[in-house]
């Protein structure tokens, strides 16, 4: 049995559609990157996953419990960190996950087990007897983590879990996400592709209430990169490295990469791209007396796959 079932999904609020037929399964142990641009989806989907939404159609379904027939079931088997924390900011951490544990039904030797055990897995044990206003943003993230993994919940849905947070937290906070993903299903919405890429196996993008794409994080690049992309360093004219790289067959128009000094760095896509097609760049670069600094294939990233599947279109609104 999936570990979450998601069946023609549909939700409208009045005459817009938010889930427009939604439909994926994820089993135990994946961890999951649920993407898409802002209004796409992505919230009203884990709102309904956890009970705080209702779909208008289809149907939701967490550890083989209906998402509407079995609320309180769904919520037991769901740790959730939404995007903005709430926290109660008059409490020490200690006091707010002993709250939390007592509203799950936690009491005893395990609930004070459960918070030694979240304590030491999020690093907040020099901070659990600090009141939480006196927190920073990175701990403050690292008491909701807690409180989502408290009860042992055997799916974790994260929403921007690393907004905010310093490279040394992002660093710590996909190393705890890593760690309970090894015998646990994870959800996370972010907008940082790379930390996608570093911590999910599977990616869904959705797009308009649509899924545009679900796969291998790995494969979708592959599946998606669109004609071979070069990257093309010179010495001398930038106008006259355009110009040669345009009369290529199937060149795209050169983007400028980077630049410093004499020094050009522009990219170009070659559709239909020859076994010989850096041979053909080269011979252009050197047609116009241009020094060749570098040439290398660059490789299609999670960010271009994106880019490409959720980029406005002239219709809408």
């Amino acid at each position: 049995m999936p570990m979450i079932e998601v069946a023609d999904l549909r939700k409208d609020y009045g005459s817009f559609r938010a889930l427009d037929g939604v439909s994926f399964t994820l089993d135990r142990g994946e961890i999951l990157g649920f993407l898409g641009p802002n209004g796409a989806g992505k919230t009203t989907t884990m709102k309904i996953l956890t009970g705080f939404l209702y779909p208008t159609s289809g149907r939701a379904t967490v550890a083989g419990h209906d998402v509407m027939e079995n609320s309180v079931e769904v919520r037991r088997r769901i740790g959730y960190l939404p995007e903005h924390t709430p926290l109660y900011d008059d409490m020490t951490v200690s006091e707010y996950l002993h709250t939390c544990g007592r509203l799950r039904g936690m009491a005893g030797s395990r609930l004070a087990e459960r918070k030694q055990a979240v304590i030491g897995l999020t690093a907040l044990g020099a901070k659990a007897r600090a009141p939480i206003h006196t927190l920073s943003k990175g701990y403050r993230q690292r008491v909701g983590l807690a409180q989502a993994l408290l009860h042992e919940p055997e799916i974790i849905i994260l929403d921007e879990p690393t907004v905010g947070l310093d490279p040394n937290q992002v660093v710590d906070v996909r190393a705890i996400m890593r760690e309970v993903g090894r015998d646990r299903t994870v959800i996370l919405c972010s907008h940082i592709l790379s930390e996608v890429e570093a911590v999910c196996a599977r990616v869904i993008i959705i797009n308009d209430g649509r899924i545009v794409a679900d796969g291998a994080t790995a494969d979708l690049a592959r599946q998606h990169a669109g004609a071979p992309l070069y990257r093309v360093q010179v010495e001398g004219s930038l106008a006259a490295l355009t110009a040669a790289l345009q009369q290529l067959p199937g060149a795209s128009q050169p983007v400028l990469a980077q630049a410093g000094g004499s020094n050009y760095c522009i990219e170009v896509s070659i559709a239909g791209a020859p076994v010989d097609a850096a041979a053909a760049i080269m011979a252009a670069v050197n047609s116009v007396g241009l020094r060749l600094v570098a040439l290398e294939p660059r490789h299609a990233t999670l960010e271009d796959v994106f880019r490409k599947l959720t980029r406005p279109t002239e219709h809408a609104a």
